[in-house]
């Protein structure tokens, strides 16, 4: 009997073993600079804007924030006011980094008008994120060449006007991108 426990015991700290050696060949994905957001469809055109923002040590098993350090939109259009301080933005993001160093991932961007109330622009990408990252199993890498595509939502409470929807692509660094 004491053998047959020894052997479970065995086998246990073995699979365990397995299963924590799956864990080091997580990379993680960080990103930081201006990225370039450009809506299609609706009063798209009218919302598009540049952002800066950080994301650090993204393992891709939840979102993490995005520490988001600046925003203009090209032309706010009547939704939006002009100046500082005329919207908050938050969001959130998932880098999944393949041993390859492809990346995927999600995003979510939300930009809140705080001079026109009720103004709320919502960017949603669920698996629309890709790139590339200098990663590897026992260092922190870097996502370049990052696109995202998904839909937008613009929703207001105090002007009709102020609703649409369509599909965005943001990228990385770079005037002009086009979809994976």
């Amino acid at each position: 009997m004491k053998k047959l426990v020894l052997i479970v015991l065995a086998l246990e700290l073995a699979v365990c073993g397995c299963g924590n050696n799956t864990r080091l060949t997580t990379v993680t994905t960080s990103t930081s600079g201006n990225w370039e957001a450009q809506m299609i469809g609706g009063m798209g055109p009218g919302l598009n804007f540049v952002t800066s923002f950080n994301v650090t040590s993204t393992t891709g098993f939840t979102p993490q924030p995005l520490d988001i350090t600046g925003f203009g939109f090209f032309n706010e259009g009547a939704c939006f006011a002009t100046g500082n301080d005329a919207e908050t933005e938050t969001g959130t993001a998932t880098l999944n980094t393949a041993g390859s160093g492809a990346v995927t991932g999600g995003l979510t961007y939300t930009v809140t008008s705080t001079t026109i109330p009720g103004n709320v622009l919502t960017l949603t990408s669920v698996d629309g994120l890709t790139g590339t990252s200098n990663g590897t199993t026992s260092t922190a890498g870097t996502l370049s060449n990052g696109i995202v595509v998904g839909t937008w939502k613009l929703a207001s409470s105090s002007n009709s006007s102020c609703n649409a929807a369509g599909t965005f692509i943001m990228c990385q660094g770079t005037s002009t991108c086009t979809p994976p």
